[in-house]
């Protein structure tokens, strides 16, 4: 097992397993593990939907950049983001700055639309056509995604174990590149 001592942040777009994922991790690597939309609602004392009915798109995500920020500083912790995460300049600083340890979890269309079809917590889906929607997202934030992780696994049909596995392999190459 890999000694951890930064952050590790997952991202990726909604229902690629960032939350699922992030936990085993963060288990089985022994550190804490925190949620970022979690830590937001258990702050702002409401649920995410809330958020955005009263504070709408961007008071949630000057909120998520100040959280962010936060659980990032905390050291050698498994942080999960939201999908947008990676939009807000100053959450691209800190995704940079920690580049080598922001692993991006990829998801294809069908299997997010099939993960999130029934989800109602999800106010950017809460639209007529929310296939279109997960595509419009993917297009804008995928370069994003790519241009700030330098570990990239796919969770399409994957169990979630083999994920985290696959994780830690990279995170071990990495330690033996720099070795």
């Amino acid at each position: 097992m890999p000694d951890i001592s930064f952050p590790l942040i997952l991202i990726g777009p909604t229902g690629a397993g960032k939350t699922t994922v992030g936990r085993l991790l963060a288990t089985k690597l022994n550190l804490p593990f925190l949620d970022l939309d979690e830590e937001i609602e258990t702050r702002c004392g409401a649920d995410i939907p809330w958020i955005f009915d009263v504070e709408g798109e961007s008071g949630f995500r000057e909120r998520e950049a100040r959280v962010f920020a936060e659980l990032v500083g905390q050291g050698a912790v498994v942080v999960s983001t939201g999908a947008g995460v990676v939009l807000r300049p100053e959450n691209q600083d800190l995704l940079q700055a920690h580049q080598q340890h922001v692993i991006w979890l990829q998801a294809d269309l069908k299997t997010q639309f099939d993960r999130l079809k029934n989800d109602k917590n999800r106010p950017l889906l809460q639209v007529a056509d929310p296939k279109a929607k997960l595509k419009a997202m993917a297009s804008e934030r995928e370069p994003l995604y790519r241009a700030y992780s330098s570990i990239q696994v796919q969770t399409r049909r994957t169990n979630p174990s083999i994920v985290v596995r696959q994780i830690i392999e990279q995170i071990e190459g990495q330690s033996d590149e720099r070795a």
